[in-house]
């Protein structure tokens, strides 16, 4: 077959425009990813919690009131008020747990302060002072 000048053979195959086909699969995917989202979401486990007031006075009844260690921001020890050395505080934690042995530690750390060093204070405790060593928040 021979072609007139200005003609130009035209290819038999079509073309296949990607660019819808690429929309419908991208919608499926996503409503697929939302009914999964949902879907997992809907677990939940029937629990009934104790009550506020019950576990306070449980703790009241039940144990001693916790030795209250503070770090200032100055990164002093301070126990019951007063300015103590790291081996004035572990003597005094080991004599509190003597005296209670379901007692509690409880560290009040300055807000200013570095969390590795509330940590390592924490760590410190802890070896001296068994198993009940916390750190106190504030609600904000």
């Amino acid at each position: 077959m021979r072609y007139l000048k200005g003609q130009h053979q035209r290819s038999q195959m079509p073309e296949i425009n990607l660019i819808p086909m690429m929309d419908v699969i991208m919608t499926i995917l996503t409503f697929f990813i939302i009914v999964a989202m949902t879907l997992t979401g809907i677990q939940s486990v029937d629990l009934s919690l104790p009550d506020v007031k019950d576990a306070e006075t449980a703790a009241a009844k039940n144990l001693p009131e916790p030795l209250v260690v503070e770090l200032s921001r100055s990164k002093r020890l301070i126990v019951n008020g007063k300015p103590a050395s790291e081996s004035e505080v572990a003597a005094g934690i080991r004599q509190y747990l003597q005296q209670n042995p379901r007692g509690a530690v409880l560290l009040k750390a300055d807000q200013q302060l570095a969390y590795k060093e509330v940590v390592e204070v924490l760590t410190q405790l802890k070896r001296t002072g068994g198993d009940r060593v916390s750190l106190a928040v504030e609600p904000v």
